[in-house]
């Protein structure tokens, strides 16, 4: 779709993006920032971001990062803005409808205050902006994130993550498992919403079926008590063995690991998403949220949806019927997705990877 005429098309003088958390919408705003980079090479780039999702980022050319950190309330939003030394910018993307973030934007001087959709908002949201992006209902987080630089004459064309990787991540990643032709089932059981998970036994259950299929099982996940509690729940379940990384890699490591995989099994969850840039396929375990909207954004074809079943039996209405984004976080929802389902997911991959070298050879 052309810009419209009444879009001012020259460049900003300056942009500065608002989008503080979690580590899978990060980077989500990824392609939006390679479509403003392309577009303008020379206009400065600022982000407003969270501790972790700027060490997931870190490394990224051409923007410059500004932590706040959560917990620091209104006293590291006025630190904030004494950071910027005065400066004013030309606009501010205001990626984020929480309370914190609406009052956080207060704080970052700005001409054009561009946020999301009526339909989007919540928390005075509107209160914070003076324009708002397209309201187009039905859509994935990343395509309403992508739609911010339409205010702004441009649209995102090519979908391009460029996760910045280092080189010795990959070598880390290369490191935990020999490149001998087994293909690698890695497991990310835990989101940072515990009613998205799954039960313990039935990870275990997909992974010795992995295993018996002749692939490598892998665990990962980070540093907290439930992600080791899980690992080891697993652990224990399974009747063949996995190799368990669950706190062993870092921030930067994480991506090239997730990479390495054949196929990621996880909730909805910031694994998903970074495995999703970094093109790993993903198993995808989706009755809380709905994975046309929050599910991997390149391929949903190995998700498990029982998201329509979590709203019918929830909230007694067909998921059609729900406000777009509608989370169904209730104690037992995740139960809705069997082991089945996950093990047929994991054979239809299966049979496309193994179509796709049959196809490969023949050529």
């Amino acid at each position: 779709m052309p810009p419209s005429s009444s879009v001012p098309l020259h460049a900003p003088a300056s942009i500065c993006l608002l989008r503080l958390s979690a580590l899978g919408d990060v980077t989500h705003v990824l392609p939006l920032l390679h479509t403003l980079r392309s577009a303008w090479p020379h206009v400065p780039l600022d982000w407003v971001v969270g501790r972790g999702e700027q060490k997931l980022l870190d490394g990224l050319s051409g923007v410059a990062f500004h932590v706040y950190d959560k917990k620091s309330g209104l006293a590291g939003m006025r630190e904030l803005r004494r950071g910027f030394g005065g400066r004013r910018f030309d606009v501010l993307l205001q990626m984020q409808v929480a309370a914190r973030a609406n009052l956080l934007s207060a704080f970052i001087p700005a001409r054009r205050r561009i946020g999301y959709d009526r339909t989007r908002s919540k928390d005075l949201h509107g209160l914070f902006v003076n324009e708002r992006i397209p309201d187009r209902p039905g859509i994935h987080v990343l395509d309403a994130i992508g739609s911010f630089c339409e205010p702004l004459g441009l649209q995102q064309g090519e979908v391009v993550w460029n996760m910045p990787v280092p080189a010795e991540a990959h070598a880390w990643a290369a490191a935990q498992w020999p490149d001998d032709g087994r293909p690698a089932l890695l497991i990310s059981p835990c989101s940072s919403h515990v009613l998205r998970n799954w039960r313990a036994e039935r990870y275990a259950a997909v992974a010795d079926h992995a295993l018996s299929r002749g692939w490598r099982v892998v665990l990962c996940g980070g540093r907290s008590a439930l992600e080791r509690d899980t690992a080891d729940a697993i652990l224990a379940a399974m009747h063949g063995p996995a190799l368990d990384l669950v706190g062993k890699d870092t921030l930067k490591q994480l991506p090239a690991l997730l990479a390495r995989a054949a196929l990621v099994m996880t909730p909805d969850s910031g694994p998903m998403h970074i495995a999703n840039a970094m093109g790993a396929k993903v198993l995808g375990l989706h009755a809380a949220s709905n994975p046309v909207r929050s599910g991997p954004y390149s391929d949903r074809r190995y998700c498990v949806d029982r998201y329509d079943d979590a709203a019918r039996r929830f909230l007694g209405k067909p998921a059609d019927a729900l406000r777009w984004g509608s989370k169904i976080e209730r104690e037992g929802v995740m139960d809705l997705v069997t082991v089945d389902d996950a093990i047929a997911a994991f054979e239809r991959y299966v049979a496309d990877r193994d179509a796709g070298r049959t196809g490969a050879a023949a050529r």
